[in-house]
């Protein structure tokens, strides 16, 4: 049964393993959002209850 001998992928598995932690975890979060969500006020809005006419 050819699928049980290991040497045709098994090195190809630790080079593909090798490249996914070691070269690709650094260029994603490399990346930097130009979005940042940053608050530009921390001033509370005021708030007013509703007016329910059926209640």
């Amino acid at each position: 049964m050819p699928q049980l001998n290991p040497a045709p992928w098994f090195m190809l598995m630790i080079f593909s393993w090798l490249v996914f932690t070691t070269v690709i975890p650094p260029k994603v979060m490399g990346h930097a959002f130009p979005n940042d969500a940053a608050p530009k006020t921390t001033k509370k809005t005021e708030t007013s209850p509703w007016n329910w006419p059926w209640h």
